[in-house]
């Protein structure tokens, strides 16, 4: 087999270096073939017979990782779905294929039903991610045979923004097209943020050069094939068109929260890009760019005319300027203990103060709200330092900053 990129001896080194290419994509730390008699202990637990592409798939490779972004639309919100891993017999991990089909097979066997179960599966788990995020091809014969469905665990109600109730929905029609869907929302060779969809590829990539002896030219040129799953929004923003996909128009939105950019929001809404609906789980833009410290882009979308939550003041995690919120507040944003004491704890009292005087024209219980707040918040960082300071766990705060933040509420007062 040969590609445009790469010819019979260059993807016979890659696959020596544990890279396999399938259906425009690539898998890294790729396990060899599938052997005929697991192929066959599969198929003995199907419902139908295994589709045509996850054969050629398995022929090539028994399993591995991927790295690309993959957003869906469930139970109405915008979920990202991590897929990063097809699922093989022998992986160090908890999650092996093998284990996999045992669980969809004790829970096929206690789920209700009418007459008795034949003992076969109509979906067949083939990735995912840990427990949350599981890929399955259809496997019961039919008009859906071979597409290929993705699930995601809800999260706890207090997860503000998750979906709080599991969702499944079909990804594509065949293996090669989900494949052709992940995609990079990010160049990954100019990263915007500390983690970034991509890195365990470059991460990967970088130790066989350094302890296996890749060459640095077919490494370059594999992250060159691995960036043609780049999206490209910029070129229909110029072109006026951006705003008919509302995929990639999200894709740029969230890009635009991403960089607190507010210039590029002015075009976004000059391009006719939908500026509600949810972005990324339930969260709308507004939502999105407060949460995220994007105070530019957040003030740019509601000039813009961006919807404002009641609640887009209750997840503040950075310091919020008074302006910012007093326009949050004119344009549908309710006052709340919460978002005082996030204030406060953020290093943002002018903000804390008038969205306390917002509180209190609506509610008589401001001093015993704010309290019961800051006292769970207080426990809440101090539970956190007393962790980070043995040493064992991390947080996303480090200990100065939840020092910080503790400071902040022990001296404040309304």
């Amino acid at each position: 087999m040969t590609t445009d990129f790469f010819n019979e001896a260059e993807l016979g080194l890659l696959r020596e270096h544990g890279i396999v290419l399938f259906a425009k994509r690539v898998i890294f730390d790729a396990r060899p073939p599938m052997p005929a008699d697991q192929i066959a202990a599969v198929q003995a637990v199907c419902a139908g017979p295994l589709p045509p592409e996850l054969l050629a798939l398995w022929r090539q490779t028994a399993g591995g990782r991927i790295d690309y972004d993959l957003h869906l639309r469930m139970n109405g919100c915008e979920e990202a779905v991590s897929w990063t891993e097809l699922f093989w017999n022998g992986s160090d991990t908890a999650q092996t294929l093998r284990g996999w089909i045992a669980h969809e097979l004790e829970g096929a066997a206690q789920a209700p039903r009418e007459g008795a179960w034949d003992g076969k599966l109509v979906s067949l788990p083939i990735g995912g991610f840990e427990d949350s995020d599981r890929i399955y091809a259809v496997v019961e014969p039919g008009a859906d045979h071979g597409h290929i469905l993705a699930w995601k665990q809800g999260l706890p109600q207090p997860w503000a923004h998750a979906m709080h109730e599991d969702g499944m929905t079909t990804l594509a029609a065949d293996l090669c097209a989900a494949f052709e869907v992940l995609h990079l929302d990010e160049d990954p060779l100019e990263a915007i943020g500390d983690y970034f969809t991509g890195q365990a590829l470059l991460e990967y990539l970088d130790e066989r050069h350094e302890a296996h002896a890749l060459s640095l030219e077919l490494m370059d040129r594999l992250i060159a094939f691995y960036r043609r799953a780049m999206v490209d929004w910029r070129t229909p923003l110029a072109d006026g068109t951006l705003g008919r996909d509302g995929p990639l128009s999200r894709i740029a939105l969230r890009h635009a929260i991403a960089t607190d950019d507010a210039a590029l929001i002015d075009r976004l809404a000059a391009a006719d890009v939908a500026l509600d609906g949810p972005l990324l789980g339930s969260a709308i833009a507004t939502d999105l760019a407060v949460s995220h410290g994007a105070h530019a882009a957040a003030a740019a979308l509601v000039h813009a005319g961006a919807p404002v939550a009641p609640d887009a003041l209750d997840a503040i995690d950075s310091a919020l300027s008074p302006d910012l919120a007093a326009l949050l507040l004119a344009h549908g944003a309710q006052p709340s203990a919460t978002a005082i004491a996030e204030c406060v704890a953020c290093g943002a009292p002018a903000a804390a103060r008038l969205i306390a005087e917002a509180y209190a024209q609506a509610h008589d219980d401001l001093p015993a709200a704010y309290a019961a707040v800051r006292d769970d918040l207080l426990a809440e960082l101090e539970s956190a330092l007393a962790d980070v300071r043995t040493g064992e766990v991390s947080h996303y705060l480090g200990a100065d900053e939840l020092a910080h933040r503790i400071d902040h509420l022990q001296t404040f007062s309304l």
